[in-house]
């Protein structure tokens, strides 16, 4: 069997934008380099100057080397038929792989992390950097940060591995059915074996235990491990991967719990990586408060986090529809209420529907006695139901309460209680925060089950 010992430098950390600008292969029998290509590449881009800096490659350097694809056909015949390795193997492989794509050729070689199996078979060092492991183990690097060097360290390093490999970790490694290499280079595989496979919500976590990131699964496990598939070469995900240190989960009994849960952690701990669900908000909302005149007056209006709105709507609309109702139904004013803008009295008044508040004819404690009645009317119509579902066992099930139009929490209860009354349910349930995203996913899972809806 033989690998080709890959390192490479480059122009920046992510595939897609930046190029190479060295790149050395030694190929090794598993005992010793029997075969060496090292060349620099002209990357066609500017090398900025912190790179020149770290690796000493200049732009002059490279202006006369060749491109990558003048020399794609001499790097695909060295590698395609070889164990690729590398120090943080991913990183490499990202980028040859898509400028050979780029030159016409598909790399699909297995692949070693000599970071994931120095963890493995020479566990306890501090750190699993090249320099700093090398030190540890005398090995000697000569030219650091130039391909020609760290391939040369990491092939020493290799050979360390092969003769400590006494549980037979790399032959494990390369099976066929191994996802391992798939993984970001500092999450330990015990770290995916702990994963159930069940509903729930998953924490990455980074070196330090902040959460980078949260997500909901049907299937934990499996929905993790679709993150390290693939082989997006974008700067958003090289960097997401490579500060993946720990995974998190909480099981939940349903998908259901897992989207609610899911949302409402996003919105607690606010994740760098977490984009979509940080972009809704809750859009309108029905308010009321009382005016210089004493009058309690209800509006539409944009939704106000510190201000308790009386319901809320994804859509202006929505609002407006109910509060016709509501003024409608309690023959209340639609100049006190906006509906009506620029006149002196509203067409209700006019109509005989409104007593006349508009126009000062009506009292503000006569009027405000229909506002509160119909305060009162929304809390009726709008609607108070539990969803129950299966449990996290055998010995329990799940329960969430909506009230009177809002979501008020979730938990579990035991499978042999009678569901009575939303009270009862509320001194088991742990409560959470509403919002219309969540009520959607409710409202959406009961028309699709209707069955799991107990009306209270």
């Amino acid at each position: 069997m033989l690998y080709a010992v890959v390192d490479i430098e480059t122009t920046g950390g992510f595939a897609s934008g930046n190029g190479i600008t060295e790149i050395s292969i030694l190929v090794h029998d598993g005992q010793e380099v029997v075969n060496v290509f090292e060349t620099l590449i002209n990357p066609e881009q500017d090398i900025p100057p912190y790179i020149e800096s770290l690796t000493g490659i200049s732009n002059d350097m490279v202006m006369t080397a060749p491109v990558f694809k003048d020399v794609a056909a001499q790097i695909y015949e060295l590698l395609h038929d070889k164990i690729f390795v590398a120090h943080n193997v991913n990183f490499d492989f990202s980028f040859i792989r898509h400028q050979l794509m780029q030159s016409g050729y598909e790399l699909n070689s297995r692949k070693l992390c000599t970071v994931r199996l120095s963890r493995k078979i020479l566990p306890g060092h501090k750190s699993y950097s090249l320099g700093k492991l090398c030190a540890a183990l005398n090995i000697s690097v000569s030219n650091r940060h130039r391909a020609g060097g760290d391939a040369a360290a990491t092939a020493i390093l290799l050979t360390r591995l092969i003769t400590e490999d006494a549980e037979n970790i790399i032959a494990q490694t390369l099976h066929k059915f191994s996802k391992e290499q798939a993984l970001p280079p500092n999450l330990p595989k015990s770290q995916i074996d702990r994963l159930p496979s069940v509903p729930g919500v998953y924490y990455f976590k980074d070196q330090k235990g902040k959460v980078i990131y949260i997500g909901k699964a049907k299937n934990i496990k499996k929905r993790v491990c679709t993150h390290f598939t693939g082989n997006n070469i974008s700067k958003q995900r090289q960097d997401f991967l490579q500060h993946i240190y720990t995974v998190d989960f909480e099981v939940c009994g349903t998908e259901l719990m897992a989207f609610i849960l899911e949302a409402t952690e996003i919105k607690r701990l606010w994740p760098e990586n977490n984009r979509a669900l940080k972009r809704h908000e809750q859009k309108y909302g029905l308010y009321v408060f009382e005016d210089q005149k004493g009058y309690m007056r209800l509006m539409v209006d944009k939704y106000k986090k510190q201000s308790p709105a009386l319901y809320s709507f994804n859509t202006q609309l929505e609002g407006y529809d109910l509060l016709r109702l509501l003024i409608k139904e309690h023959l209340l004013c639609e100049k006190l209420c906006f509906i009506q803008k620029n006149r002196i009295a509203c067409t209700g008044h006019e109509e005989g529907k409104c007593s006349g508040a508009c126009v000062g004819k009506e009292s503000a404690a006569a009027y405000n006695v229909r506002v509160k009645y119909a305060i009162e009317y929304l809390k009726t119509i709008l609607p108070t139901f539990a969803v129950m579902g299966e449990g996290r066992n055998e010995d329990e099930k799940s329960c969430l309460l909506v009230e009177q139009g809002k979501f008020y929490g979730m938990g579990y209860i035991s499978p042999h209680t009678d569901v009575e009354g939303a009270e009862m349910l509320k001194s088991v349930l742990q409560p959470y925060p509403s919002d219309d995203y969540i009520l959607n996913l409710i409202i959406s899972h009961v028309q699709q089950f209707p069955q799991r809806k107990v009306v209270i």
